[in-house]
């Protein structure tokens, strides 16, 4: 081997050596996480959305808010065209008013029909005494006339005069009845007129609350996320106008393999690293994890781990912390989440809660 070749193939050797040393160096001596009671899994913010619908069809006439903007629970954030249902109320109300006569005019009817029962029974009175008079005047004259003192003409119009009064008598009983009859019928129209009343008023309710949730509201607390609709445009019914971000309800979604999911408990403690803000360190408990296993999303983890069977699981956010910083919260972001497997394990330095002031 010539001198020349030994000089070149002596730096080659060395920086062989000095690569491989470093290799050696940043294998053994790279950080490697807290430790092996612990585990992590990417993810993303996630929010529970929800969408504010009109109930009824109609036009959007108003759009109160804007994309990005703040909102409270029953804050109003859109208002639907009413003219038809205001149309529809003042006629229920007109129906009402209508209604409440017919109530009135019944009320009255029945009135009259038992001022004709009483008047029926004044007579059926007056019939009784003369059917009495009559039967003793007959009782007289047929002893009268059995003596001889009267002539049979004259127990004859007797006997006549009786059951004429007891006729007349039968004839006012039944004007007592069909007056009963009449007062019965008159009371029904009452009945049936109260409900209409009922109805009317019942109809006025239902238009009314439909003017009501023609203004649409915030459920909850939370952050406009989309305007789906703008003014002017037609929607049927349970047509989509915004689209909210509960920031009540915020969590990260990440996957764990089969071996560690089963044992994560929920409730237990974890850490949220977001990779736009590495500084913090975020507090969450476990909410929730999957009773079955898929197959890792695409936009979490690495070709080769989406492969794998996976568990879902979320890890959620304190409410007190995100009301605290309600307006820092953005969802989408992705982050670590990190999970203690053994309770007894203390949480290391870099994963102690930092959060913003």
């Amino acid at each position: 081997m010539t001198s020349a070749l030994k000089k070149k193939l002596v730096p080659a050797a060395i920086v062989l050596i000095v690569a491989a040393v470093g290799f050696y160096a940043w294998t053994k001596l790279r950080p490697s996480g807290p430790g092996k009671g612990f585990v992590k899994g990417n993810g993303r913010i996630e929010a529970t959305e929800i969408d504010v619908a009109t109930k009824l069809a109609g036009r959007v006439q108003n759009i109160l808010v804007n994309e990005g903007d703040f909102v409270q629970t029953g804050q109003p954030l859109a208002q639907m065209q009413i003219d038809v249902l205001e149309a529809q109320r003042d006629e229920a109300r007109a129906q009402n008013q209508k209604a409440s006569n017919s109530v009135t005019s019944a009320q009255a009817q029945v009135t009259a029909r038992e001022s004709d029962k009483a008047a029926a029974q004044a007579v059926v009175a007056q019939r009784e005494s003369e059917l009495d008079s009559a039967q003793r005047r007959l009782k007289r004259s047929e002893t009268l006339a059995k003596a001889n003192v009267n002539s049979a003409q004259e127990f004859d119009d007797d006997q006549a005069r009786a059951r004429s009064a007891a006729a007349a008598l039968s004839a006012a009983k039944a004007q007592v009845a069909a007056a009963q009859a009449a007062i019965e019928a008159a009371r029904a129209e009452v009945v049936g007129a109260q409900s209409t009343v009922v109805a009317s008023k019942a109809t006025i309710t239902r238009i009314e609350a439909d003017i009501t949730d023609s203004q649409l509201k915030s459920p909850r607390d939370g952050r406009v996320q989309y305007r789906i609709a703008q003014p002017g445009e037609v929607l049927g019914a349970g047509g989509k106008v915004l689209n909210l971000v509960d920031l009540g309800d915020v969590y990260m979604t990440f996957f764990l393999p089969e071996t560690v999911a089963g044992r994560v408990a929920l409730g237990s403690e974890a850490r949220i690293v977001l990779d736009a803000a590495p500084q913090y360190v975020i507090p969450a408990k476990v909410s929730y994890v999957a009773s079955t296993a898929q197959f890792t999303p695409k936009t979490v983890e690495t070709a080769s781990e989406r492969q794998k069977l996976m568990f879902r699981v979320k890890a959620q956010i304190d409410l007190e912390l995100l009301q605290k910083h309600i307006k820092m919260v953005k969802t989408g972001l992705p982050g670590v989440a990190w999970l203690k497997l053994n309770p007894q394990s203390e949480w290391p330095a870099e994963l102690k809660p930092r959060v913003p002031e």
